[in-house]
């Protein structure tokens, strides 16, 4: 296989990166189409970049029955997610899906399916994957380097609510959430995968602070494991600021905004060091449509995910509210 065809389905912010890092592999990839209902966010995208001939398209469908591509990577509104990316796999492509994977369970579980019956790859962007914080973190864990986990705390503080009124994050119909679904899944991503804990049973309250989506939500959640944890999502905050605390029995991981130390009973702080970054989403995923590694990020692990995304808005008595457009 020569280098991998790729075309965008959606051109707005998060695409940006994607394309960042996609330049940067040049010898094994190259952008070919985008495709987006606006045609000034594609005019917007392109000028950023140093692409020629790239074809542009109105509708996905299109681009993905004649672009030629390999693979397509989605970047648009979470609820569109679940059908894009099916029409992607049923085109015969390999994807790449910003997160959250899906807005429900029932859809996440068809979506392996379509993916199982296509034989191609699906990965879901999770960027904390990739960094050297978090893989620091899971690795402890998993090594025993503070015992047994008993608790976790992670929260998230971000400036969301004062985003534009307008925004399609706060359009249920197109979001299919608010702070939890957006960038609240990067924290719930963290929380199960660096630790593998099982989520069993959650209680939740929620604040929508004047919108249509939850901005303000305060979880706490037991764990088949005997451990516990405390997860809250702020979106109407001042700045954004990320914080984890992992106790187990013999010490504790403490990670605020990108700082790590290792505590231990009556024992001054530790600062590790980290592993260096080798990779990222888009490289990983290329190199898994190449043959060259593993999915860093499935689908299957995805799904779980959205199932205590799912619990946690039912556990807060939250719908979002139907918005038509």
């Amino acid at each position: 296989m020569g280098k991998v065809r790729i075309g965008f389905i959606g051109t707005g912010g998060i695409a940006s990166l994607h394309a960042r890092q996609l330049l940067e592999l040049s010898e094994d990839a190259e952008i070919v189409a985008i495709a987006d209902p606006s045609e000034e966010s594609r005019q917007r995208f392109l000028a950023n970049f140093p692409l020629e001939g790239v074809a542009q398209f109105a509708d996905h469908i299109a681009m993905l029955d004649g672009a030629g591509l390999d693979a397509a990577i989605i970047c648009s509104p979470h609820t569109l997610h679940f059908r894009q990316a099916g029409d992607v796999l049923r085109a015969g492509l390999h994807v790449l899906i910003e997160k959250p994977m899906t807005c429900s369970s029932a859809e996440a579980e068809e979506l392996l399916r379509i993916a199982e019956l296509s034989g191609k790859i699906m990965q879901v962007s999770y960027q904390r994957h990739f960094q050297p914080e978090f893989l620091y973190i899971k690795e402890a864990i998993d090594s025993g380097t503070i015992g047994r986990l008993t608790s976790v705390t992670a929260s998230l503080y971000q400036g969301w609510a004062q985003g534009g009124k307008t925004s399609w994050r706060k359009n249920p119909a197109l979001s299919g959430g608010g702070m939890l679904m957006d960038s609240g899944s990067h924290i719930v991503d963290v929380l199960l995968w660096t630790t593998g804990l099982t989520p069993v049973e959650v209680h939740t309250v929620m604040h929508q602070q004047g919108t249509p989506v939850e901005i303000d939500s305060f979880t706490s959640i037991r764990f088949a494991e005997d451990s516990v944890a405390g997860l809250n999502i702020i979106g109407h905050a001042p700045c954004w600021h990320e914080t984890y605390a992992f106790c187990g029995e013999t010490g504790g991981i403490f990670y605020d905004n990108g700082n790590i130390t290792v505590r231990r009973l009556r024992e001054e702080p530790v600062v590790p060091q980290l592993p260096l970054q080798t990779t990222n989403q888009d490289k990983s995923f290329v190199d898994a449509v190449l043959g060259r590694r593993e999915v860093a990020v499935s689908g299957a692990f995805a799904l779980k995910v959205v199932k205590l995304t799912e619990m946690i808005y039912r556990a807060g008595n939250y719908s979002p509210i139907p918005v038509s457009g």
